[in-house]
């Protein structure tokens, strides 16, 4: 397996673009809407938020993948779609216009938002936009980048990845795009995904791969605690690589798998790095812990605690913060077991022993805590249960960018 450039187009048959349309008003140089189409019909499948408060597109989207199958995705910026008047008519006149452009049914489009939340969509200019975006499409590593650029809100950073691999001896290439910034939370969060790929797979077997990859990538970060109402991850795959179509959990599957976590991964982190305001991207691994799910119980708990993130913000070893974290997780653990480092590229220092804290040199603390990348690694002395989740610390731009998001 290696990484390779084009995003959602590194696949076979995929096209992308992205484009201005006019969602977002106050920036006409902002893409706000994108359109990603294969040269056939796919394998489709999807993951949504589990917030009880589901935006339009969200429950569209669903509704279109009953039969397992999509030819294309249409999605906004700038606008969440969700509480909002005529919500589900919007969403469905998106997948309308798409499909017109397309020639195909709107019910083989599917649809996602993402922006304010209770706002009226205006669809109007999506539906005038989208003759002129279906006519930018193309099959390359610009068309990938101007449709990650369209879905990004709060993003500093676009997310976009694809990687190469070998399934039942053909060459399969599946890429990425996703947006993610804020609304961060495990289970989904404000994250939008679009995942391509040219290997053949069945819609039972590529729903269940996804489904697998989103519990140990997607629902293993967190920025700020909260789950969207609009988090939503799609993934197509057409068949163009030409494997035997993989139609049961056999060695193919197994490739196949293996390369969607990987990227699916490398998406998630993206995501976590670039959380609101974050300088830092916390890396929290639990080992020997009871169970895998205790040690994702934990680790979660560690990424999702605001005072943990606050003292990696000020370069801060407060250790303290770790354990009072696990101990709320609501696992039940032997405190006195524990023992905590942080490390980052420069360097790796033991904070507490066996529930104990050290004596630690604090200027090495706050120099490996300063780099942008860190890690909280925990020993549990429980068992072989191991895990890893990813976080962001929370600094004073989180509420800057947060305070007047909608005015």
């Amino acid at each position: 397996m290696k990484e390779i450039a084009g995003g959602v187009c590194a696949a076979k048959g995929f096209r992308a673009a992205g484009i201005h349309v006019g969602v977002k008003t106050h920036n006409v140089q902002k893409k706000d809407v994108a359109l990603i189409v294969s040269d056939v019909m796919c394998a489709a499948a999807g993951v949504f938020t589990t917030n009880v408060v589901k935006a339009a597109p969200v429950l569209v989207s669903r509704a279109h993948l009953a039969d397992g199958k999509a030819k294309a995705i249409v999605c906004n910026s700038g606008n969440a779609n969700a509480c909002a008047p005529q919500g589900e008519e919007n969403a469905e006149r998106m997948c309308d216009a798409a499909a017109k452009a397309i020639g195909c049914a709107s019910g083989d489009v599917l649809v996602a938002s993402t922006g304010v939340i209770g706002q009226t969509l205006k669809v109007d200019v999506i539906e005038d936009g989208v003759p002129k975006l279906y006519a930018l499409l193309e099959a390359s590593e610009a068309a990938s980048d101007a449709a990650a650029h369209a879905i990004m809100t709060t993003d500093t950073v676009k997310k976009e990845v694809a990687v190469e691999t070998t399934v039942g001896g053909k060459t399969v290439r599946m890429g990425g795009i996703a947006k993610g910034s804020g609304m961060i939370h495990p289970n989904m969060g404000t994250m939008l995904c679009f995942l391509t790929t040219d290997c053949a797979i069945s819609p039972e077997m590529i729903h269940a791969a996804l489904l697998e990859t989103a519990q140990v990538s997607f629902n293993r970060i967190s920025v700020d605690g909260d789950t969207s109402t609009n988090d939503t991850c799609i993934v197509l795959a057409n068949g163009m690589a030409g494997n035997a179509e993989i139609t049961e959990k056999n060695e193919d599957y197994a490739a196949f798998l293996e390369a969607l976590k990987v990227l699916c991964t490398k998406l998630a982190r993206m995501m976590a790095k670039d959380g609101e305001g974050a300088k830092h991207l916390i890396t929290c691994t639990v080992q020997g812990a009871a169970s895998e799910k205790s040690a994702e119980t934990i680790a979660k708990s560690v990424i999702s605690s605001t005072l943990t993130k606050a003292a990696i913000f000020g370069c801060d070893a407060n250790w303290g913060r770790v354990l009072c974290a696990m101990g709320y997780s609501g696992e039940s653990f032997d405190p006195d077991k524990v023992d905590v480092h942080f490390a980052s590229g420069a360097g790796d220092i033991a904070v507490c022993e066996q529930g104990r804290g050290l004596p630690f040199d604090e200027e090495l603390a706050k120099k490996i805590l300063s780099e942008d990348e860190v890690e909280i690694n925990i020993q549990m002395g429980e068992g072989d249960g191991a895990c890893t989740c990813w976080g962001c610390d929370i600094t004073y731009d989180y509420i800057k960018i947060n305070g007047d998001y909608r005015t």
